[in-house]
């Protein structure tokens, strides 16, 4: 279905343990580019929290932020980070040596990097934030993202009746230049024919033969082929919009054969007005791909 990758949610879920509060922005993207922001107390409950927000959306460029506000006792864990310790002593002592620093490396000089201390929160009488609110964190972000998928879809209905009125023209454009291509075939074939009659009057040429090669010179502009395979693009258009899966890529796709055949018509098809129109339809086929960008 037409579905925008455009789309805002905020949501607050308030109880005794805590509030949860869950803000989603949406936009285009070629792919799902996910970004998640977690307090560090709930970390540990990103991979499947990408995971809940993966079986939702398909495409489009998604920030996701966490916060919360616990309302039961929680005392301070500090955790040091051992290895980037033993770096930062390391590099003081050479930096010691070679005469650039003097002391030593001291709790203060510790607390002063953020590398080297992790700083959480941790309830005094559970095992965990995690083991406490990691459900209610779930069901926060499932309901955030059904908020975010109906704007989505409301912007999705006003992206498939722009598309569809392109469309429409789209197909009239092509009927246009048909037609014109058709009268441009007959033309050619009756200036052809003309010429023909006219050299035969004064050479001695096989008459059959001659008319035959002018019938087969303008059949090579006919299009009818390329007009047959641009009416089928359209159908398969209507399938895909009509479909329950995401279609942005694939409408991208269709959007490129149809050009491709608008291409080809405009190098084979004669007639006045040909160009014209075909110059039309390029642009119509433009605008056209420019939403899709914004379809999931």
């Amino acid at each position: 279905m037409i579905k925008s990758m455009t789309g805002f949610a905020s949501l607050t879920r308030d109880d005794e343990r805590g509030a949860i509060g869950v803000t989603i922005r949406s936009v285009n993207h070629r792919f799902l580019d996910l970004q998640l922001r977690l307090p560090p107390s709930i970390a540990d409950l990103e991979p499947r929290l990408r995971a809940l927000v993966q079986r939702h959306l398909a495409r489009g460029r998604v920030e996701i932020s966490i916060s919360l506000q616990l309302r039961q006792n929680t005392a301070p864990q500090i955790e040091l980070n051992e290895e980037f310790a033993r770096a930062l002593s390391g590099a003081m002592e050479q930096a010691r040596s070679r005469g650039l620093v003097a002391g030593e490396l001291t709790p203060g000089d510790l607390l002063r990097l953020p590398q080297a201390l992790t700083i959480r929160e941790k309830l005094q009488e559970t095992g965990g934030v995690s083991s406490l609110l990691g459900t209610a964190v779930d069901d926060a972000v499932e309901s955030a993202i059904g908020q975010l998928e109906e704007m989505r879809v409301r912007e999705g209905v006003h992206l498939r009746a722009d598309l569809d009125t392109r469309k429409g023209l789209l197909s009239g454009l092509i009927a246009r230049i048909a037609a014109a291509a058709n009268t441009g075939r007959e033309e050619l074939e009756t200036r052809l024919l003309e010429r023909a009659r006219e050299i035969a009057a004064v050479l001695p040429i096989d008459q059959a033969a001659l008319s035959q090669e002018v019938v087969r010179v303008a059949q090579r502009s006919d299009i009818s082929e390329e007009v047959t395979r641009f009416h089928g693009h359209l159908a398969h258009w209507d399938a895909l919009s009509d479909s329950p899966e995401p279609c942005g890529r694939k409408l991208d796709f269709l959007l490129q054969e149809m050009n491709r055949e608008v291409n080809t018509i405009g190098s084979k098809a004669d007639g006045l007005q040909v160009s014209e129109v075909v110059i039309q339809a390029k642009a119509e086929l433009e605008r056209m791909r420019e939403q899709v960008q914004n379809v999931e």
